[in-house]
This record gives structure tokens, sequence and C-alpha cells, in this order.
């Protein structure tokens, strides 16, 4: 017999994330309307990884299930940061050459 026990949450718990969800999308839309350079990117990711932690851990349940599976995530998210890192300062090394036509 399988050890896996079904974690049973309350509405209560599903409604909240719901709210704090909708919350972080309204303030996703106010922060748009700012122009704050470089940072809009940055800035846009971080309530986004918000949003994104919040859904991995309550409606996917990896708050209550085995620690391996939420090490499998954090591996898959760590190798697209250094993915996209090495893509960034790629991009960032290369010289732009003007053509003169």
């Amino acid at each position: 017999m399988s050890d896996h026990k079904h974690h049973i949450m309350p509405l209560k718990v599903y409604v909240s994330v719901f709210a704090c969800l909708l919350v972080l999308t309204v303030v996703t839309v106010w922060v748009s309307l700012f122009d704050f350079g470089k940072l809009n990117m940055w800035i846009a990711m971080f309530v986004a990884s918000i949003k994104a932690g919040l859904v991995a851990m309550y409606f996917m349940q990896l708050k209550y299930d085995n620690r391996l599976y939420l090490y499998i995530l954090l591996a898959g998210f760590a190798f697209l940061a250094l993915l996209l890192g090495v893509t960034v300062f790629d991009i960032s090394t290369r010289v732009m050459q003007s053509s003169t036509l």
C-alpha cells in the first residue's frame, strides 16, 4: 500500500490564495502604468514570481507534498535563470554595427 496521504485544504485557503492572486494582478496592472526605466521588467518578474509561487504552493499543493518535488521545481527554475543569464550576458557583450547606406 502507498504511504502517501492526501492533504485536504479548507475552501478558505483556496479563496484566500485566489484573492491574493487577484490583488497581485491589480498590482501588476498598476505598476505597468509607471515608467521605472530598466526596472520595469524586473518589477513585473518579481510580482509574477510571487504569483507563480502561490499557485505552486497551494494549487499544486507543493507546500504539503514531498520536499523532493519542490527541489525539482526549484532546480528547473535555477537552470532557466542560468540559461537566461548566459543569454543576456552574451547579448550585452555584442557590438551593434550601424549600416551606412
